[in-house]
């Protein structure tokens, strides 16, 4: 029964993860979530926070970081002098991420850390502004206007010092839901095959049968903390020095995200029993002499236990821990990185913890079901081997990898075998029988063109749905000013009509997602059949446009504002972001709208 759960838990994640690695637009909202105004949203200037890092006469160094859940667009990118006569030469932007949307085609977009370099005229040494333009959106489906900042460029003769003073200090690159996060992937680690059976051994020759009491907990933690502190260590140097390495932007070409993702091939390999990974012999048989020396049932001893452990159990954890290392580099903050892997030590020492205090009886014994965890952790990790090429293959090429890795774990399901007898084969039997449908799916939606594993057939619009959508387009009104808009607002106010006011941009991709697939849905068409629908169209982001967004506390679309037929808000209408059909009729239904 272990076995079909843990297989149950991969599928069900299987969907999350893929959206995750593999979509090529903000994900929608779904059910009305929590969309009812701008405060979900960082402003412009938090989400993306733009430093000098270094001035030269040959060139300028500039940083943009992207806060984790936004991204930067390569090709909004604009950079200008102040006076225009101090040219620049073409700026040094690194590949980008390429990102494909079914309506504003292929683009290449930048996470976490950017670096940018800009030539100079050779024996320019003026003191001049430059201007620098960027754009970006946030992955729950909100998108920015262009935003512009200026930086003081002085004499390139000042002092390092007086350089690293006019840099921008970085954001703290952590927060207690992250960390929560890590002790709980340390944890899941825990019950890794190789990590497992070491508990009773660890408790043995740690605790020498001083269980429970005050005791029993001094030592489990004099175990536990060094542990953590040494994965605290390398999370401190990965955040310290990760950033100048610039991991994140350099994981962008084919020449590193191909022997990556092969690593993480590898990995799943020895997941599934192909080979065991251990570290050399002579440095494992090194730390067994330690480990073996030390006396147990001391603090001392349980600390160089701990130490020892950590180096031991790293090459059952290396893929995980990889991954959250390269999480890691593209914070730039030594103290998040050490805090996170210092949870995430804490997170493997809890089960010992448990164990000192008298809860044995809780943990797991090991068996064949630890065979199930290890192969679920391989099929995870082939996933996010495809994830990372799914950066430098095409979509269809990826389609077809998620339909081959879908196909793999239906077959282990036992998804075309005969002689299923027992309740729990059946079960396990009927949910690959599913998978190899979408695998087939997959591979068809491939070879027609299609590129999205959430919608691997494509998306067909019937005849009668296309002309909802054009009689729908023709009741609302497109404006551009803000004396239309409060024309408007008045005359609805007049006629005792409420309105719904849209706010769309042409450079928006969740707008679009709203314009084609939300708004014409004939539920909602018949929702908003009493209203005065306006689309305030912001795409040249000019300063009168921008003042009205200040005014309705927006930072950008998409956004549906909803007003009743005296010209009030209604506030709990109000969605800011991407959301679907039904989650907006499920706000409408729940405002205070009686018209």
């Amino acid at each position: 029964m272990r076995r079909f759960l843990c297989l149950l838990l991969l599928i069900l994640a299987l969907p999350a993860s893929g959206a995750g690695l593999l979509d090529s637009r903000p994900s929608s909202t779904l059910g009305g979530g929590s969309l009812d105004n701008s405060k979900d949203f960082l402003p412009v200037r938090q989400a993306f926070q733009l430093s000098l890092i270094e001035t030269t006469p040959e060139s300028i160094k500039l940083r943009l970081v992207a806060t984790d859940g936004y991204y930067l667009y390569r090709h909004r990118f604009q950079f200008r002098t102040e006076p225009a006569d101090i040219g620049l030469g073409e700026a040094q932007l690194p590949k980008g991420e390429q990102k494909h949307d079914e309506y504003f085609g292929d683009v290449e977009v930048y996470h976490g850390i950017l670096d940018i370099d800009l030539p100079r005229k050779p024996g320019e040494q003026r003191p001049f502004t430059l201007a620098v333009t960027y754009q970006g959106c946030a992955d729950k489906g909100l998108c920015y206007p262009p935003e512009t900042e200026r930086l003081s460029i002085g004499d390139t003769s000042a002092s390092p010092a007086d350089q690293a003073s006019a840099r921008a200090p970085a954001a703290a690159a952590w927060s207690w839901k992250e960390l929560a996060l890590f002790f709980l992937a340390g944890v899941g680690l825990t019950f890794t095959p190789c990590v497992l059976p070491m508990l009773p051994i660890l408790s043995g020759v740690v605790l020498r049968g001083q269980v429970g009491g005050l005791r029993g907990l001094s030592l489990s933690l004099a175990y536990v903390l060094p542990m953590a502190a040494c994965f605290a260590l390398l999370g401190a140097l990965m955040g310290m020095f990760g950033a100048g390495l610039n991991l994140q932007a350099r994981l962008q070409s084919a020449w590193v995200l191909v022997p990556f993702s092969a690593f993480f091939v590898i990995f799943a390999i020895a997941m599934f029993g192909a080979f065991e990974l251990r570290l050399p012999q002579s440095i494992s048989s090194r730390l067994d002499r330690v480990a073996g020396k030390t006396e147990g049932g001391s603090l001392w001893g349980a600390a160089v236990l701990g130490v020892v452990s950590s180096l031991l159990v790293s090459p059952c954890v290396s893929a995980p821990l990889a991954g959250a290392l390269l999480y890691i580099s593209a914070s730039g903050d030594a103290l998040g990185g050490a805090l996170k892997l210092f949870a995430l030590g804490l997170g493997m020492g809890a089960p010992l913890l448990l164990i000192a205090t008298g809860g044995a009886t809780w943990l797991p014994k090991s068996g064949p079901w630890l065979v199930t965890v290890k192969n679920a952790i391989g099929v995870l990790l082939l996933g996010l081997a495809i994830g990372l090429l799914s950066r430098v293959l095409p979509g269809q090429v990826t389609l077809l990898l998620v339909g081959l890795l879908s196909a793999g774990v239906a077959l282990f399901l036992g998804a075309l075998e005969f002689n299923v007898k027992t309740t729990r084969q059946k079960l396990a039997q009927l949910l690959g029988l599913a998978l190899l449908v979408y695998a087939l799916a997959c591979w068809y939606g491939a070879l027609s063109g299609q590129t999205d594993p959430m919608r691997p057939l494509g998306r067909e619009y019937a005849t009668a749905n296309n002309g909802a959508q054009a009689t729908s387009e023709s009741q609302w009104q497109t404006i551009t000013s803000s004396a239309e808009l409060d024309r408007l607002m008045q005359e609805a106010r007049s006629e005792g009509k409420p309105l719904v006011l849209d706010w769309y941009a042409d450079w928006c991709i969740s707008c679009k997602v709203i314009e084609h697939e939300v708004l014409p849905d004939p539920a909602v068409v018949a929702r908003l059949s009493g209203y005065q629908r306006v689309r305030f169209d912001i795409t040249d982001s000019n300063a009168e446009q921008r003042a009205l967004l200040d005014r309705y506390k927006l930072f950008g679309p998409p956004a549906l504002l909803f007003f009743d037929k005296n010209g009030e808000e209604l506030q709990t209408a109000r969605v800011v972001g991407e959301i679907d059909a039904a989650g907006l009729i499920e706000r409408l239904n729940s405002s205070s709208d009686q018209n």
